[in-house]
């Protein structure tokens, strides 16, 4: 089956779910998803929709528009400009190469608790 253009969404997927220490079952599980399903989508062979995504955020206890921007469904910059946030905080949060995945998730995580008690 050839990729469909998710490969980094997938590698994302699977260093994510490594980090919180599941296995491919215990994710798939958490998700409510097939193991073989979570196992495609990891490999960049299926595209998921963004409702499987959103239980897949659950289960890595991540957020769902992360997923989503990793996924191309929404665009970071629109989603940043959206929220009413300066640019560029997200970016430099990814683009930090001494930061592990999950070290930005929760800086990611730690920034929007902070925007949201200031409206």
């Amino acid at each position: 089956m050839a990729s469909l253009g998710v490969g980094d969404l997938g590698a994302f997927l699977r260093e994510q779910r490594r980090q919180a220490k599941l296995s491919l079952r215990q994710l798939a599980d958490a998700a409510g998803v097939s193991n073989p399903y979570l196992s495609q989508i990891e490999r960049g062979l299926r595209k998921p929709s963004a409702e499987i995504l959103q239980q897949i955020a659950k289960g890595l206890r991540i957020s769902a528009e992360t997923l989503y921007v990793r996924a191309g469904i929404l665009d970071e910059r629109a989603q940043d400009a959206d929220a009413g946030k300066p640019p560029g905080v997200r970016e430099a949060i990814d683009a930090d190469p001494g930061l592990t995945e999950q070290q930005k998730q929760s800086l990611l995580h730690i920034y929007e608790s902070f925007r949201k008690e200031n409206p």
